[in-house]
């Protein structure tokens, strides 16, 4: 039993690599594209990644997880399977880039894009590519190919990281200077000057983004071609039947939970009319969202970790006890990034440009938000332990609506606040479901005061930071007074050693010892 274990825990520490590498190389751009593009510039670039999120899901149709269940059954031949699904998900998703091709000038004026249908071209061709790797990768993970799909994922998202910088930088120099050559201004270049121009924009804006992202993607496929190669292409009409009816269900399922992360973003463009330019308000939201991703790369690298720890205690006769300390664990390391972020904030937002910092009014409420989604995962997985999943689809419709009508109702005249609100009710909505419904088919006993008491604590740090901050160094900035700066930061870390001290003493609490 140990093998297959150990197994499991080096596999997913080297799926967790490239999704971890690829989250923090994103937050090392929060710098450069608040720098470079406009608070309108990112916005777009949120909208389009939102877009590309939910689209996903659909394209691949749920046959990853098809994939996985007609591979193992004895009575199908696996080569058989990924052919049959790598040749529906290929089909549906060039079909997909046809149709955003021919019809790019309608989608872009359609949106408010005029003379972008590039990037309308460049967002079908990022949904096409990554759903054909999509089933490649799969078929990866089905061989145990672990170590190939951290290296191709990896390569990925550095091709991504590179393509940024040759862009922003290196292009972006090169349109200047042949503009100064020719005596014109940098934004009258075409490409008749430089043949890139055709694809992308003579200055920085949301195209460069867009355009390294869809780099990357071919870049990954054309990865896969040794592999494609190998591929012993056949379609069976039967299997294939099979598998779309065990799938689309599964995509389905899959929807709410994605459109319900970035459905705000897609709502800016019909509900955030109170606002000049929808588009800034986005922008300006996002950045606030990447200064809180500290919290949500947390709870992701927690999942990769917990949820393989969580099965595998399952038959342990203390597991339940075991789950219930390790969710209070989570809070009280969660309560230390909050105030760690909140209290040194004016160090962090040194990050942003100075046009995106007032997206850091939204940081504590989207740091609080991914500390809910966390604990969520925690009370969530007594369906995952005792096999009823199909709860799954109501908790997540049931935050789906919440999510909805926070920004419907508030976002016209709270814009980008009411979206950071939405997903903090959202989640303590889905988290007080999922814990009532758990205590009654799977009982953990996990100590609520306790963990209710980390929240006290940290809610009573925060405050009294604030108090101290009204009183002696309001309007305190690195700009105004160093060494009141200093000072603060003395202060705040003061306050950050008391919530350490309540913290170990939390951790090396009374009976801790019994259960491990």
């Amino acid at each position: 039993m140990a093998n297959p274990l150990k197994q499991l825990a080096g596999e997913t520490a080297l799926y967790g690599l490239s999704t971890i590498l690829a989250r923090v190389i994103n937050f090392l751009f929060v710098p450069f594209y608040t720098r470079l593009l406009t608070t309108e510039s990112y916005g777009v670039v949120t909208e389009f990644m939102a877009y590309i999120a939910v689209l996903q899901v659909v394209l691949v149709l749920g046959l990853e997880t098809g994939c996985f269940r007609f591979a193992n059954r004895k009575d199908t031949d696996p080569a058989k399977v990924y052919s049959d699904a790598l040749g529906i998900v290929s089909v549906v998703s060039l079909l997909f880039l046809f149709l955003m091709t021919v019809f790019s000038d309608s989608i872009s004026d359609a949106l408010g894009y005029h003379g972008y249908r590039s990037c309308i071209i460049f967002m079908g061709g990022i949904l096409a590519c990554d759903s054909i790797t999509a089933i490649l990768f799969a078929k990866l993970r089905q061989e145990h190919k672990a170590l190939k799909f951290a290296l191709l994922k990896t390569v990925k998202i550095l091709t991504e990281t590179a393509a940024n910088f040759i862009l922003f930088f290196g292009f972006a120099a090169l349109c200047r200077r042949t503009a100064s050559e020719a005596g014109v201004q940098t934004a009258d270049l075409t490409s008749s000057d430089i043949w890139l121009l055709s694809f992308i924009s003579p200055t920085p804006d949301f195209s460069y983004v867009i355009f390294a992202i869809f780099i990357s993607c071919i870049v990954c496929l054309v990865l896969f071609i040794p592999d494609l190669l190998k591929f012993r292409f056949s379609f069976d009409r039967k299997l294939a039947k099979q598998m779309l009816a065990y799938s689309l269900p599964l995509m389905v399922a899959a929807l709410p939970g994605i459109v319900n992360d970035f459905l705000d973003r897609i709502l800016f463009r019909f509900f955030d009319t109170g606002s000049d330019v929808w588009q800034s308000s986005l922008g300006i939201f996002q950045a606030g969202v990447k200064i809180s991703v500290i919290m949500s790369l947390f709870v992701q690298m927690f999942r990769f970790a917990a949820e393989p720890f969580f099965f595998q205690r399952a038959s342990d006769r203390n597991s339940k006890e075991l789950y219930a300390v390790v969710m209070e664990y989570f809070t009280a390391f969660c309560g230390l990034i909050f105030l760690g972020v909140i209290l040194y904030i004016d160090v962090i937002s040194l990050i942003l440009g100075r046009d995106f910092r007032a997206g850091i009014s939204v940081v504590p409420v989207m740091l609080l938000s991914y500390m809910i989604l966390g604990m969520l995962f925690n009370v969530s997985m007594w369906y995952k332990l005792s096999g009823k999943t199909g709860v799954a689809i109501y908790i997540t419709l049931a935050g789906l609506a919440v999510t909805a009508a926070v920004n419907i109702i508030f976002m016209p005249e709270y814009s980008y606040y009411a979206a950071a609100w939405g997903h903090l009710a959202s989640y303590i909505v889905m988290f007080l479901i999922s814990a009532i419904l758990g205590n009654r088919y799977y009982p953990i006993p996990y100590n609520w005061a306790r963990i209710f008491s980390v929240f006290a604590v940290m809610g009573a740090v925060y405050g009294v930071s604030l108090l101290l901050e009204h009183a002696f160094f309001d309007g305190v900035s690195f700009s105004t007074s160093g060494s009141d700066m200093a000072l603060k930061l003395g202060v705040n870390t003061l306050l950050i050693l008391i919530y350490l001290a309540y913290a170990y003493c939390f951790i090396h609490g009374k009976n801790r010892k019994r259960i491990f």
